[in-house]
């Protein structure tokens, strides 16, 4: 089976003016996304995340390096049919309602009739937006703008879907909500690619994590084995009796080496190793 996103030493270069060298934006970055698994990008402000995106969806090309979806080179144009695409900063028409919206894309990827006015009201049932479905865009909220925008990327069903800084600008309710839809597509076997600056949203939502800096992929993998403490283990038991705890803590005191601290491998959070690996790192 093909991998849903696969991105192998991707680099990208740009050349701003006055200045005489060019600004590598990516530097050999490489990530491998399984079919309906939910990964995050996360790094600093410039750190190449949107630029790797970007890279992904075919919108900007990539100086070397390979990008595919579903196995398909990115460059190329039908690659992006099995895609859905929210940006950071989505820009909708503010005269036309939700439902018009919807309509709008999906005329545009080709849905027609019945089909169509269908699949308007599946999406705005799934993101909570039925009785605004005829207000216009100028009276939503930013967290409604952002549930429309996440409902005109799945209009066409597609098998992956692309999510930069879904919950920008989003009060606490509206990232619980984006959040929980995050979930309800990985439930549907969907595909979720997503940078975001929210890092406690996720660590909860994401099966693996990739942290970005200064273009450069520094730390990658499930998000369980990146927030293990490495040097503790962890001791879960169910209905263990005081004997048993007892004879646990006898065995810890008699090896001398060991001390009880508390039963289990504690997690470290991914603000914490975040941190670790931006900020606190050293200097090239």
């Amino acid at each position: 089976m093909d991998l849903a996103v696969e991105i192998q030493d991707l680099v990208k270069e740009f050349r701003p003016a006055g200045r005489k060298e060019p600004l590598r934006a990516v530097d050999q970055v490489s990530i491998r996304i399984a079919p309906g698994e939910v990964y995050g990008l996360i790094g600093p402000n410039g750190s190449g995340k949107s630029t790797t995106m970007k890279a992904l969806l075919g919108l900007v090309r990539p100086d070397s390096g390979i990008c595919r979806i579903f196995g398909n080179d990115s460059m190329r144009v039908d690659s992006r049919q099995d895609v859905g695409f929210l940006p950071e900063n989505p820009y909708f028409y503010k005269h036309l309602s939700g439902s018009e919206t919807l309509r709008f894309y999906g005329k545009l990827c080709g849905l027609r009739g019945s089909k169509l006015e269908g699949r308007v009201k599946e999406l705005l049932a799934l993101v909570d937006l039925t009785e605004a479905g005829n207000r216009r865009l100028g009276g939503y909220s930013k967290g409604m703008l952002q549930r429309i925008g996440l409902a005109q990327a799945l209009i066409q069903e597609p098998r992956l879907v692309i999510l930069d800084e879904p919950t920008a600008g989003v009060d606490p309710v509206g990232s619980r909500e984006i959040r929980d839809l995050i979930l309800d597509l990985k439930h549907r076997g969907i595909t979720v690619f997503l940078c975001s600056h929210l890092l406690e949203q996720v660590q909860e939502v994401c099966d693996r994590v990739g942290i970005i800096f200064r273009g450069r992929m520094v730390k990658e993998g499930p998000i369980e084995e990146l927030l293990a403490v490495g040097d503790q283990s962890e001791l879960v038991l169910k209905d263990a009796s005081p004997e048993l705890m007892a004879k646990l803590r006898e065995l810890v005191a008699a090896d001398g080496k060991a001390e009880l601290v508390r039963s289990g491998r504690p997690k470290t959070t991914l603000e914490r190793l975040f941190l670790k690996e931006t900020v606190n790192r050293d200097e090239p």
